[in-house]
């Protein structure tokens, strides 16, 4: 009933060992045009089995190739393969399984430029229906593809089947015109097999009708289909023929009863054959109609076997190709999922690489940035210590020394008290030149330390300034580092120094104190004293602030004018 698009460019043999020999790596740029190929040639092959009249190969193969495509980018094969397939189920009497298989396609029906893919699967509804005397719905998938846009033939087939269902009404008024208008076009004329079958149905409405025209249908039908030798259409004429004769003429209705038999035995139309059978039955003899009966259980009972096995086939096919593909899809699944986890891991440990490369840069930056700074640090002091060794010799000794020449030059040295005069000022230019040399000497035993602080305090103990010292002997200084020893004693020269200078003071006390780990070192004297809120610190405050704030200590400075100077220095043992 449905024009039928076969092709088959190569043997069977060929294309069946073609079809596994041109395998493509996995998610390679070549698989979509392989894909593509590999469905055709499924296609073909499945086509080539239809046609061979072999149902099981051919639903096979349609379901491989089906399975294969991506109906979003692929749907006239995909719609192509599944027409196909409810014709396979349709044949075999699966008009449930040939539904829905047939509304599977339905999504991607509207993706599909050619009108003719869509038109098969409207009729093979229509078909299911009419099948499953449901004429309303086969009406309305026949209607729909009567409307599309199709060529010639297939439009005359909607208006035919149609017209068959108005048969299945008994309303063969509304039939025969469709029929006749059929019948009378050339299209139909030049193809024997549909046109001996138009003839058949006009005469079959005529008879229904009563009309006595139907008998040369019936007779032109069958001499078109003696030449084609169409023998399921000949079974079907005579079969009608024997409905004609039925109340007329018993004899010649038995004869075209067997001749539809025959025929239809021919053909391999069990159903017709059945159908056939059951009115020889029905118009034998007793012991004829015995013997036909037991056929027609035995042809019963085997067309429903086979049928059955064929539907549970058909469905299994589908369910395991359906279990293959999810499968298949879970795996993928699995598989982009290790693939993702397996990216996610890389990026962590280029996250981690890059963080340890950055924090290795860092760390090198400040290693030598610190030590850099380090660097400037001691560069700064020892020029700070050499500015300051200059200004004491320059302060200090150069006046001195200028005085003690003119003393030499201005007066007689035979005089022995010219002579004592300056013995006793050269003498004070040594003392000093000592202490300087004491001041800015390092200090290298950690257990002469305390000894050589003390040593170096006391010499600021003169007449005119009173120096206490207390607590010095309790701190554990063989616990603290040496670079801090060394800021604390060029901190306290520096605040005695600043106190000889600046602060004329009689009295100086300075206490130590060890607590929780750290030193405590109150410095005071009844000095001049400054105005702390505009304090600026000199050359040797300023170096002594940095020092104890490179060894993490704290310095506090109090002043008032009038009320002395105070200073409180705390730095960690550790």
């Amino acid at each position: 009933m449905v024009s039928k698009r076969i092709q088959f460019s190569l043997p069977i043999l060929l294309i069946l060992l073609s079809l596994f020999g041109c395998q493509k790596k996995k998610n390679s740029p070549e698989k979509i045009t392989n894909n593509k190929d590999k469905i055709e040639k499924i296609i073909n092959a499945a086509d080539l089995f239809y046609k061979n009249k072999q149902p099981d190969s051919a639903f096979y193969l349609y379901n491989e190739a089906r399975a294969n495509c991506n109906p979003n980018e692929d749907p006239k094969n995909y719609v192509y393969c599944m027409y196909y397939m409810a014709e396979i189920q349709q044949d075999h009497e699966d008009f449930i399984g040939s539904t829905l298989t047939a509304t599977e396609t339905f999504p991607f029906l509207n993706k599909i430029k050619g009108s003719e893919y869509v038109w098969n699967i409207y009729s093979v509804l229509g078909r299911n229906y009419y099948y499953t005397y449901d004429y309303p719905n086969a009406i309305y998938y026949y209607s729909k593809a009567f409307t599309l846009k199709n060529d010639r033939i297939n439009i005359l087939e909607a208006k035919n089947n149609n017209a068959v269902i108005h048969i299945k009404q008994q309303k063969f008024n509304k039939a025969l015109p469709i029929f006749l208008s059929i019948a009378k076009e050339k299209i139909i004329q030049q193809k024997p097999t549909y046109y001996s079958k138009i003839l058949d149905y006009i005469g079959y409405c005529y008879y229904k009708l009563k009309d006595p025209r139907a008998l040369s249908y019936f007779q032109k039908s069958i001499e078109i289909k003696a030449k084609v030798k169409d023998h399921d259409g000949l079974g079907r004429t005579y079969y009608n023929l024997a409905n004609y004769y039925e109340k007329d003429n018993a004899v010649l209705s038995m004869k075209y009863a067997k001749l539809s038999y025959e025929n239809h035995t021919s053909a391999g139309n069990i159903d017709d054959c059945l159908l056939a059978l059951k009115f020889i039955i029905k118009n034998s003899s007793d012991t004829e109609a015995k013997k036909n009966s037991l056929i027609y259980i035995k042809l019963g009972d085997s067309i429903y076997e086979v049928r059955q096995r064929a539907k549970n086939n058909f469905a299994k096919i589908k369910y395991d190709t359906k279990k293959e593909k999810n499968e298949n899809l879970k795996l993928k699944a699995q598989k982009i999922k290790n693939d993702l986890q397996i990216e996610k891991q890389e990026r962590r440990n280029i996250i981690s690489y890059a963080i340890i490369i950055i924090a290795l840069c860092l760390i090198i930056f400040l290693y030598f940035y610190l030590t850099a700074k380090a660097h400037r640090q001691k560069i700064e002091a020892t020029y700070q210590s050499e500015t300051r060794i200059s200004k004491k010799l320059h302060d200090e000794l150069a006046n001195d020394i200028y005085h003690a020449l003119a003393f030499v030059e201005n007066r007689n040295l035979s005089i022995e008290e010219n002579n004592d005069h300056l013995l006793k000022k050269l003498d004070n230019i040594y003392s000093r030149t000592r202490n300087i040399s004491r001041e800015n000497n390092p200090f290298l035993s950690n257990q002469d330390y305390a000894v050589q602080l003390k040593e170096m305090i006391s010499r600021f103990n003169t007449s005119n300034v009173n120096l206490l010292l207390n607590g010095l002997d309790t701190i554990s200084w063989n616990k603290v580092d040496k670079i801090k020893k060394i800021s604390v004693f060029r901190a306290i020269q520096e605040l005695l120094v600043n106190m000889k200078k600046h602060s004329d003071a009689s009295l100086v006390a300075i206490t130590f104190k060890e607590k929780d780990n750290t030193i405590l070192i109150n410095y005071s004297d009844n000095g001049k004293g400054i105005d702390a809120t505009k304090m600026v610190l000199k050359n040797g405050l300023h170096n002594m602030e940095n020092r104890i704030h490179n060894i993490k200590g704290e310095i506090d400075i109090y002043s008032e004018l009038g009320k002395g100077f105070k200073v409180l220095i705390k730095f960690p043992i550790l």
